[in-house]
Protein backbone atom coordinates (compact mmCIF):
# COMPACT_ATOMS: atom_id res chain seq x y z
CA UNK A 1 0.00 0.00 0.00
CA UNK A 2 1.61 3.23 -0.68
CA UNK A 3 0.65 6.36 1.60
CA UNK A 4 0.11 9.57 0.21
CA UNK A 5 0.59 13.51 1.65
CA UNK A 6 -3.32 14.71 2.85
CA UNK A 7 -2.76 18.05 0.35
CA UNK A 8 -1.03 20.84 2.51
CA UNK A 9 -0.98 18.60 5.73
CA UNK A 10 2.10 16.64 7.26
CA UNK A 11 -1.18 13.84 7.65
CA UNK A 12 -0.41 10.52 5.57
CA UNK A 13 -3.17 8.64 4.04
CA UNK A 14 -3.75 5.59 2.24
CA UNK A 15 -3.54 5.91 -1.17
CA UNK A 16 -7.17 4.26 -1.00
CA UNK A 17 -10.40 5.03 1.18
CA UNK A 18 -12.64 2.75 2.15
CA UNK A 19 -15.87 3.95 2.52
CA UNK A 20 -18.68 2.58 5.05
CA UNK A 21 -22.03 3.60 3.34
CA UNK A 22 -22.68 0.14 3.34
CA UNK A 23 -22.25 -0.56 6.46
CA UNK A 24 -25.58 -0.96 8.19
CA UNK A 25 -26.84 -1.16 4.38
CA UNK A 26 -26.15 -3.36 2.47
CA UNK A 27 -23.58 -5.09 4.49
CA UNK A 28 -24.58 -6.74 8.20
CA UNK A 29 -22.52 -6.10 11.17
CA UNK A 30 -20.21 -9.53 10.58
CA UNK A 31 -19.72 -8.66 7.27
CA UNK A 32 -18.56 -5.00 8.39
CA UNK A 33 -15.82 -6.54 10.44
CA UNK A 34 -14.17 -8.57 8.09
CA UNK A 35 -14.56 -5.95 5.33
CA UNK A 36 -12.56 -3.29 7.97
CA UNK A 37 -9.88 -6.51 8.87
CA UNK A 38 -9.32 -7.47 5.43
CA UNK A 39 -8.68 -3.18 4.79
CA UNK A 40 -6.50 -3.16 7.99
CA UNK A 41 -4.32 -6.11 6.60
CA UNK A 42 -4.08 -4.35 3.25
CA UNK A 43 -2.71 -1.44 4.33
CA UNK A 44 -5.57 0.59 4.41
CA UNK A 45 -5.41 3.57 7.33
CA UNK A 46 -8.18 5.28 6.10
CA UNK A 47 -11.98 5.44 6.25
CA UNK A 48 -14.75 8.01 5.15
CA UNK A 49 -18.37 8.22 6.58
CA UNK A 50 -21.02 10.64 7.18
CA UNK A 51 -23.97 10.86 9.78
CA UNK A 52 -26.59 10.14 7.51
CA UNK A 53 -25.18 7.20 6.14
CA UNK A 54 -27.54 4.09 7.49
CA UNK A 55 -29.07 6.48 9.85
CA UNK A 56 -26.42 6.89 11.70
CA UNK A 57 -25.85 3.07 11.81
CA UNK A 58 -22.53 3.11 9.84
CA UNK A 59 -20.93 5.15 12.51
CA UNK A 60 -21.71 3.55 15.24
CA UNK A 61 -20.27 0.11 13.61
CA UNK A 62 -17.44 2.45 12.56
CA UNK A 63 -16.74 3.14 16.17
CA UNK A 64 -17.07 -0.07 17.37
CA UNK A 65 -14.25 -1.67 15.08
CA UNK A 66 -12.09 0.93 15.52
CA UNK A 67 -11.55 1.19 19.35
CA UNK A 68 -8.52 -1.15 20.14
CA UNK A 69 -6.21 0.91 17.38
CA UNK A 70 -7.64 4.57 17.08
CA UNK A 71 -4.91 6.01 17.02
CA UNK A 72 -3.87 4.16 13.89
CA UNK A 73 -6.55 5.15 11.46
CA UNK A 74 -7.95 8.24 9.94
CA UNK A 75 -11.49 8.82 9.90
CA UNK A 76 -14.01 11.37 8.55
CA UNK A 77 -17.66 11.76 8.93
CA UNK A 78 -19.69 14.65 7.61
CA UNK A 79 -22.52 16.87 8.00
CA UNK A 80 -25.80 18.70 6.16
CA UNK A 81 -28.41 16.32 4.86
CA UNK A 82 -31.47 16.51 6.99
CA UNK A 83 -31.19 14.14 9.99
CA UNK A 84 -35.00 14.54 11.42
CA UNK A 85 -38.26 16.29 10.32
CA UNK A 86 -37.48 19.80 12.17
CA UNK A 87 -36.31 23.05 9.97
CA UNK A 88 -33.26 22.84 11.74
CA UNK A 89 -32.30 19.37 11.16
CA UNK A 90 -30.36 20.29 7.97
CA UNK A 91 -27.57 22.55 6.78
CA UNK A 92 -24.40 23.62 7.78
CA UNK A 93 -25.92 26.48 10.34
CA UNK A 94 -23.69 26.55 13.48
CA UNK A 95 -26.69 24.87 15.68
CA UNK A 96 -27.09 21.78 13.01
CA UNK A 97 -23.37 21.44 12.81
CA UNK A 98 -22.65 21.47 16.72
CA UNK A 99 -25.47 18.55 17.40
CA UNK A 100 -24.16 16.76 14.86
CA UNK A 101 -20.10 16.82 15.37
CA UNK A 102 -21.51 15.68 18.81
CA UNK A 103 -23.64 12.94 17.79
CA UNK A 104 -20.70 11.64 15.39
CA UNK A 105 -18.20 11.89 17.99
CA UNK A 106 -20.74 9.30 20.58
CA UNK A 107 -21.77 6.94 17.53
CA UNK A 108 -18.02 6.96 16.52
CA UNK A 109 -16.47 6.67 19.68
CA UNK A 110 -14.14 9.74 19.88
CA UNK A 111 -12.98 12.27 21.15
CA UNK A 112 -12.07 14.01 18.00
CA UNK A 113 -12.42 13.61 13.85
CA UNK A 114 -9.38 13.70 11.99
CA UNK A 115 -11.52 15.10 8.90
CA UNK A 116 -14.69 16.83 9.20
CA UNK A 117 -16.11 17.78 5.70
CA UNK A 118 -19.30 20.05 5.05
CA UNK A 119 -21.25 17.17 3.05
CA UNK A 120 -22.81 19.83 0.55
CA UNK A 121 -22.93 23.46 -0.33
CA UNK A 122 -25.65 25.29 1.85
CA UNK A 123 -27.19 28.12 -0.37
CA UNK A 124 -29.92 28.99 3.06
CA UNK A 125 -26.76 29.63 5.37
CA UNK A 126 -23.37 31.95 5.51
CA UNK A 127 -20.44 29.94 4.08
CA UNK A 128 -18.79 32.44 6.75
CA UNK A 129 -20.99 30.84 9.62
CA UNK A 130 -20.15 27.48 8.93
CA UNK A 131 -16.11 27.92 8.13
CA UNK A 132 -16.01 30.10 11.74
CA UNK A 133 -18.06 26.65 13.36
CA UNK A 134 -15.26 24.77 12.15
CA UNK A 135 -13.02 26.59 13.23
CA UNK A 136 -14.14 26.66 16.65
CA UNK A 137 -14.13 22.70 16.57
CA UNK A 138 -10.27 22.73 15.94
CA UNK A 139 -9.47 25.11 18.06
CA UNK A 140 -11.61 22.90 20.58
CA UNK A 141 -9.99 19.78 19.49
CA UNK A 142 -12.85 18.06 18.43
CA UNK A 143 -11.72 18.04 14.54
CA UNK A 144 -8.57 18.26 13.18
CA UNK A 145 -8.95 19.07 9.25
CA UNK A 146 -11.75 20.97 7.80
CA UNK A 147 -12.68 19.02 3.99
CA UNK A 148 -15.37 19.94 1.78
CA UNK A 149 -17.82 17.90 -0.31
CA UNK A 150 -19.63 18.39 -3.32
CA UNK A 151 -18.44 21.85 -3.79
CA UNK A 152 -18.37 23.27 -6.96
CA UNK A 153 -14.84 24.74 -8.01
CA UNK A 154 -15.70 28.65 -7.26
CA UNK A 155 -17.40 27.37 -3.61
CA UNK A 156 -14.17 25.93 -2.35
CA UNK A 157 -12.38 28.88 -3.49
CA UNK A 158 -14.73 31.19 -1.94
CA UNK A 159 -13.79 29.10 1.44
CA UNK A 160 -10.11 29.52 0.85
CA UNK A 161 -10.68 33.08 0.88
CA UNK A 162 -12.66 33.52 4.05
CA UNK A 163 -10.42 31.09 5.76
CA UNK A 164 -7.23 32.90 4.43
CA UNK A 165 -8.87 36.24 5.06
CA UNK A 166 -10.10 35.49 8.81
CA UNK A 167 -7.04 33.13 9.92
CA UNK A 168 -9.60 30.50 10.29
CA UNK A 169 -8.15 26.84 10.14
CA UNK A 170 -7.44 26.07 6.56
CA UNK A 171 -9.23 23.82 3.82
CA UNK A 172 -7.15 20.68 3.50
CA UNK A 173 -9.38 18.25 1.08
CA UNK A 174 -11.82 17.93 -1.13
CA UNK A 175 -14.14 15.18 -1.95
CA UNK A 176 -15.65 15.38 -5.94
CA UNK A 177 -17.27 12.71 -7.52
CA UNK A 178 -14.85 11.29 -9.94
CA UNK A 179 -15.14 8.38 -12.78
CA UNK A 180 -14.63 7.42 -16.29
CA UNK A 181 -18.22 8.51 -16.61
CA UNK A 182 -18.72 11.30 -14.69
CA UNK A 183 -15.15 13.72 -15.32
CA UNK A 184 -16.63 17.20 -14.73
CA UNK A 185 -14.05 17.66 -12.29
CA UNK A 186 -11.23 17.10 -14.30
CA UNK A 187 -12.22 21.07 -15.95
CA UNK A 188 -11.77 22.96 -12.50
CA UNK A 189 -11.94 21.06 -9.19
CA UNK A 190 -8.81 19.22 -9.72
CA UNK A 191 -6.92 22.18 -11.76
CA UNK A 192 -7.61 23.95 -8.38
CA UNK A 193 -7.05 21.02 -6.29
CA UNK A 194 -3.70 20.83 -7.28
CA UNK A 195 -2.66 25.12 -7.32
CA UNK A 196 -3.60 25.20 -3.72
CA UNK A 197 -2.47 21.67 -3.19
CA UNK A 198 -5.71 20.24 -1.89
CA UNK A 199 -5.90 16.80 -1.13
CA UNK A 200 -8.74 15.14 -3.09
CA UNK A 201 -10.90 12.18 -1.90
CA UNK A 202 -13.23 11.68 -4.67
CA UNK A 203 -16.46 9.07 -4.62
CA UNK A 204 -18.03 6.73 -6.97
CA UNK A 205 -15.17 5.78 -8.97
CA UNK A 206 -17.38 2.92 -10.31
CA UNK A 207 -20.12 5.05 -11.05
CA UNK A 208 -22.20 3.30 -8.04
CA UNK A 209 -21.57 0.05 -9.93
CA UNK A 210 -22.24 1.26 -13.43
CA UNK A 211 -18.58 0.25 -14.54
CA UNK A 212 -18.38 -3.57 -13.27
CA UNK A 213 -20.65 -4.01 -16.38
CA UNK A 214 -23.54 -6.06 -14.08
CA UNK A 215 -25.95 -3.36 -15.07
CA UNK A 216 -25.77 -3.35 -18.93
CA UNK A 217 -28.78 -4.50 -20.85
CA UNK A 218 -27.39 -8.16 -21.79
CA UNK A 219 -26.25 -8.72 -18.03
CA UNK A 220 -28.44 -11.03 -15.39
CA UNK A 221 -27.54 -9.65 -12.85
CA UNK A 222 -29.70 -6.74 -11.98
CA UNK A 223 -29.39 -6.60 -8.45
CA UNK A 224 -28.11 -3.68 -6.92
CA UNK A 225 -28.25 0.15 -6.00
CA UNK A 226 -29.69 0.87 -9.70
CA UNK A 227 -32.53 -1.06 -9.00
CA UNK A 228 -33.35 -0.16 -5.33
CA UNK A 229 -31.94 4.14 -5.31
CA UNK A 230 -33.83 6.60 -7.97
CA UNK A 231 -30.96 8.85 -7.01
CA UNK A 232 -28.29 6.48 -9.24
CA UNK A 233 -30.91 5.86 -11.33
CA UNK A 234 -31.72 9.11 -12.35
CA UNK A 235 -27.68 10.43 -12.32
CA UNK A 236 -26.57 7.79 -14.89
CA UNK A 237 -29.91 7.72 -17.11
CA UNK A 238 -28.19 9.25 -19.87
CA UNK A 239 -28.15 6.10 -22.50
CA UNK A 240 -24.37 7.27 -23.40
CA UNK A 241 -23.36 6.01 -20.14
CA UNK A 242 -24.29 2.44 -21.49
CA UNK A 243 -22.39 3.17 -24.54
CA UNK A 244 -19.08 3.90 -22.24
CA UNK A 245 -19.64 1.05 -19.88
CA UNK A 246 -19.35 -1.54 -22.39
CA UNK A 247 -16.61 -0.45 -24.68
CA UNK A 248 -14.83 -0.19 -21.31
CA UNK A 249 -15.78 -3.74 -20.22
CA UNK A 250 -14.92 -4.97 -23.71
CA UNK A 251 -11.17 -3.15 -23.18
CA UNK A 252 -10.77 -5.39 -19.92
CA UNK A 253 -11.80 -8.46 -21.61
CA UNK A 254 -9.55 -8.16 -24.44
CA UNK A 255 -6.87 -6.92 -21.95
CA UNK A 256 -7.47 -9.46 -19.41
CA UNK A 257 -8.55 -6.52 -16.77
CA UNK A 258 -10.90 -6.76 -13.48
CA UNK A 259 -13.43 -3.70 -14.43
CA UNK A 260 -13.60 -2.82 -10.75
CA UNK A 261 -10.06 -2.83 -10.24
CA UNK A 262 -9.33 -0.88 -13.40
CA UNK A 263 -11.83 2.02 -12.54
CA UNK A 264 -10.16 2.80 -9.75
CA UNK A 265 -6.83 2.89 -10.71
CA UNK A 266 -7.91 4.97 -13.26
CA UNK A 267 -9.24 7.63 -11.34
CA UNK A 268 -6.10 7.00 -8.59
CA UNK A 269 -3.74 7.97 -11.92
CA UNK A 270 -4.85 11.41 -11.66
CA UNK A 271 -1.51 13.69 -10.62
CA UNK A 272 -3.95 15.44 -8.09
CA UNK A 273 -6.02 12.52 -6.68
CA UNK A 274 -4.89 11.48 -3.11
CA UNK A 275 -7.17 8.79 -2.28
CA UNK A 276 -10.47 7.55 -4.18
CA UNK A 277 -12.81 5.90 -1.87
CA UNK A 278 -13.90 2.05 -2.70
CA UNK A 279 -17.04 0.89 -1.06
CA UNK A 280 -17.83 -2.94 -1.06
CA UNK A 281 -21.14 -5.08 0.45
CA UNK A 282 -19.24 -8.01 0.57
CA UNK A 283 -15.31 -9.41 0.62
CA UNK A 284 -15.53 -10.59 -2.95
CA UNK A 285 -16.35 -6.99 -4.15
CA UNK A 286 -13.79 -5.29 -1.60
CA UNK A 287 -10.86 -7.97 -2.54
CA UNK A 288 -11.82 -6.55 -6.58
CA UNK A 289 -11.41 -2.95 -5.60
CA UNK A 290 -8.22 -3.55 -3.66
CA UNK A 291 -6.59 -5.19 -6.43
CA UNK A 292 -6.20 -1.68 -8.36
CA UNK A 293 -2.92 -1.02 -5.96
CA UNK A 294 -1.56 -3.76 -8.10
CA UNK A 295 -2.20 -2.34 -11.47
CA UNK A 296 0.35 -0.21 -13.40
CA UNK A 297 -1.58 2.79 -15.24
CA UNK A 298 1.36 4.48 -18.10
CA UNK A 299 -0.06 7.76 -19.57
CA UNK A 300 -1.05 5.76 -22.81
CA UNK A 301 -3.23 3.56 -20.94
CA UNK A 302 -4.84 6.44 -18.90
CA UNK A 303 -4.72 8.24 -22.29
CA UNK A 304 -6.54 5.27 -23.91
CA UNK A 305 -9.21 5.01 -21.68
CA UNK A 306 -9.97 8.41 -21.44
CA UNK A 307 -10.97 8.26 -24.81
CA UNK A 308 -13.59 5.94 -24.19
CA UNK A 309 -15.45 8.54 -22.41
CA UNK A 310 -16.60 12.03 -22.56
CA UNK A 311 -13.68 14.46 -21.92
CA UNK A 312 -15.53 17.86 -20.11
CA UNK A 313 -15.95 21.35 -21.34
CA UNK A 314 -13.03 23.59 -20.65
CA UNK A 315 -13.46 26.17 -18.51
CA UNK A 316 -13.37 29.61 -20.80
CA UNK A 317 -14.90 30.16 -24.36
CA UNK A 318 -11.24 30.91 -25.79
CA UNK A 319 -10.64 27.36 -26.79
CA UNK A 320 -8.31 28.34 -29.80
CA UNK A 321 -6.04 29.42 -26.57
CA UNK A 322 -6.63 26.66 -23.81
CA UNK A 323 -4.44 24.35 -23.11
CA UNK A 324 -5.24 20.80 -23.27
CA UNK A 325 -7.04 19.30 -19.98
CA UNK A 326 -4.46 16.64 -18.71
CA UNK A 327 -6.14 13.23 -18.73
Amino acid sequence: MKYNRLGNTGLKVSSLCLGTMTFGDGADKAMCKKMYSLSRDKGINFFDCANVYADGESEKILGGLMQQHREEVIVSTKAYYPTGMGVNDRGLSRLHLTRELEKSLKRLKTEYIDIYYLHCFDKDTPLTESLSTLNDFVRQGKILYVGLSNFAAWQIMKAISINNQLHYAPISCVQPMYSLLKRQCETEILPLAKSENLGVVPYSPLAGGMLTGKYLENENSKEGRFTTNEMYQKRYKDRTYQTITKEFVNFCKDNDYDPVALAISWVESHESITAPIIGARNLDQLESAIKSMDISMPDETRNELSRLSITPAIATDREEEQIPISV
